[in-house]
């Protein structure tokens, strides 16, 4: 599953029918041993599947899941990427839900942070930038709909109790955009480690999203 082979096939809605086949062959590979992708638990409580990393192009599958060990965020889970997302559901539901946000000095509600990322270490830095923040628009997608969200567009994905849920995501880097996360007013500059998971952890994280899958 490349970055090339997928991208203008999803951007525009056209999702190529062997594309759960090739997922699910992947993901028993993983769970097998016989590829060299090692999860990560990603700090917005999901597990990632790194499949391809080239330049300012990458492929992961996002996995959500009550029974996998889950981080929690140090700001929130409202955040906006640097980078365009176009996002394929495997199985289960995840609702995209924008952000309403306005600049506001006095009376406002959230702090704007920036995290930069350097391997596994995200350093989380506290700007100067103060919003109101309030549920925006949402829409629900399910297994075999793709959406799409443009770099800069703060936004939270809400998974459905006890609903497990895995998206194949593709991601390109826009030049001079910036991950940004909302938090508390008072938090202050700190660093988080991105865990990465044992042989172990990864089989069984696969093995779960496998079974979704060739169930759906």
């Amino acid at each position: 599953m490349m970055y090339h082979d997928l991208y203008e096939e999803l951007a525009a809605g056209a999702v190529p029918s062997a594309l759960p086949g090739r997922a699910l062959r992947l993901l028993l590979d993983i769970a097998a041993g016989r590829s060299a992708i090692r999860a990560v638990r990603h700090p917005l409580g999901f597990v990632c599947l790194p499949v391809e990393r080239s330049g300012e192009h990458g492929v992961c599958v996002h996995l959500w899941s009550d029974d996998l060990p889950g981080v929690a965020a140090t700001t929130s889970e409202i955040h906006c990427h640097s980078w365009d997302l176009v996002s394929y559901v495997l199985f289960g539901q995840v609702r995209n839900e924008l952000a309403a946000i306005a600049d506001r000095g006095p009376g406002a509600s959230h702090r704007v942070f920036e995290v930069l990322s350097a391997g596994e270490v995200d350093s989380i830095r506290p700007t100067g930038r103060t919003v109101t923040y309030a549920p925006g628009a949402s829409v629900a997608y399910r297994a075999g709909e793709v959406y799409t969200l443009r770099a800069g567009v703060f936004h939270r994905s809400v998974i459905p109790e006890g609903t497990v849920t895995a998206t194949i995501a593709l991601g390109s880097g826009r030049p001079g955009m910036a991950d940004l996360s909302l938090g508390p007013l008072g938090t202050r500059a700190h660093r988080v480690v991105r865990r990465r998971c044992d042989d172990e952890e990864t089989a069984r994280a696969a093995r779960l999203a496998a079974e979704h899958l060739a169930r759906a």
